[in-house]
């Protein structure tokens, strides 16, 4: 690893948020440009905001290393391109990163992997529609099979509802991909990847519905925690090998071997865990809680990932405890967000800014999901009280955020089911 490092950090949420914080306490770690960042790039002396095109900051700047947070420019090759200039990039190439741009290329690497997962169906026509209805159900899974922010998806017991949502999808000019419904609880799980070397984070769980008791839209995740104390003990270690391992064996097959991270989104269900769906990116706002919890620095983990050397890295560290993120989200998110609004309240190092500007002195909305609000504790229990004591103190017009985050697994009422075997 290089020492000290300059970093450049692609991404604008309350993820790269995130990454800046970890990145930054990495002592190697000189400075951070940030690009084009957010409001909580203050709270972060080595951070330094810049705008424009990535590729030209990289090549004015020099990074040692380029850390691509959002999944948009990896699926259009921004990797690829800063690769070619000959900077170190954590993050996986076009080809790669198709694992989340197209479900159904996908569905396809599983289906030669010999990985379990939901059976599915791509229809592009209207007019094939009421079939694939008549196939799957009585809860119909109606995806978009491009790049949706983690709110293309719906899962409804209403035919109605899942045939507009096709038709709407189709209707943007994408293919519609409907599948079985997967049953268990969800797994979050960020794998570093470098070729055939995988190595697992922490265990997530994501809330993905916009109001307590998972009612309403899907969003891009309204608060998530870790770990998952209802996961068996071999739990991350079955994932890996049932799906991240077998995965990553078939992309280095096919040419396109991955490199960055990995994460499965998994349903354990009676047969074990099956993958609900790739990303190609860490996870938001999976990341917020699992960076929370990292003891090793970060900046030296990536960087081995972007030279190729992941299996020379010593086991990661983590510190004891339980982490939680909740989401502050705007009015009308996530629809219709209402921005603009001021936020007060937003000091301290358990904010996380997501769609925030400093105007005039003051902190102004400006994206459906403003802040996180980190907790930590010595367990779920008290990390959640952390949490939801500070968000408590957050002043935006409009705002709300799910009071459930974790609260099911605090008490105990999430469980796998029992395998058929």
């Amino acid at each position: 690893m290089l020492s000290p490092m300059r970093i450049l950090l692609i991404g604008s949420g309350a993820r790269e948020h995130a990454l800046l914080r970890a990145l930054a306490a990495d002592p190697t770690v000189t400075e951070i440009l940030f690009s084009p960042g957010n409001a909580g790039a203050t709270d972060t002396p080595k951070a330094t905001r810049l705008a424009g095109d990535p590729l030209e900051i990289a090549r004015e700047h020099n990074p040692d290393l380029v850390v691509v947070g959002p999944e948009q420019p990896l699926v259009a090759g921004l990797a690829d391109q800063l690769r070619d200039a000959g900077f170190a990039v954590f993050g996986p190439s076009a080809e790669a990163a198709r694992i989340e741009g197209s479900k159904a290329f996908a569905k396809d690497v599983m289906k030669a992997a010999g990985v379990r997962t939901a059976e599915a169906q791509t229809v592009t026509n209207v007019v094939d529609i009421d079939a694939a209805l008549d196939r799957f159900g009585p809860t119909w899974v109606v995806k978009d099979d491009g790049l949706a922010g983690g709110k293309g998806v719906v899962v409804t017991p209403d035919r109605e509802v899942a045939h507009a949502h096709a038709e709407a999808v189709i209707a943007a000019g994408n293919p519609v991909l409907f599948e079985s419904f997967l049953e268990g609880p969800e797994v979050s799980l960020f794998c570093l990847v470098d070729g055939e070397t995988v190595v697992p984070l922490l265990p997530a769980q994501d809330h993905k519905r916009a109001y307590d008791n998972d009612e309403g839209p899907n969003t891009g995740g309204m608060g998530a925690y870790t770990p998952l104390p209802w996961l068996p003990a071999d739990g991350v270690q079955r994932i890996v090998d049932e799906v991240c391992l077998p995965v990553a064996k078939e992309m280095k097959a096919r040419g396109c071997p991955y490199s960055g991270l990995l994460y499965a989104g998994i349903a354990w269900g009676p047969e074990g865990p099956a993958v609900v769906e790739f990303n190609c990116r860490f996870g938001d706002p999976e990341t917020q809680a699992v960076l929370a919890l990292l003891e090793t620095p970060l900046a030296g983990v990536l960087y081995s990932v972007a030279t190729g050397a992941l299996s020379e890295i010593e086991a990661l560290r983590w510190h004891d405890g339980a982490a939680i993120t909740v989401v502050l989200a705007a009015a009308g998110y996530p629809t219709n967000p209402a921005i603009g609004e001021e936020i007060r309240g937003v000091e301290g190092p358990e904010i996380l800014h997501a769609g925030t500007e400093e105007v005039d002195g003051k902190i102004i909305s400006t994206g459906g999901r403003v802040l996180n609000v980190i907790g930590t504790g010595k367990d779920l229990h008290e990390a959640r009280e952390n949490a939801y004591a500070r968000i408590a103190d957050i002043e935006m017009e409009g705002g709300f955020y799910r009071s459930d985050i974790g609260l099911a697994a605090c008490e105990g009422r999430i469980s796998i089911p029992d395998e058929v075997r």
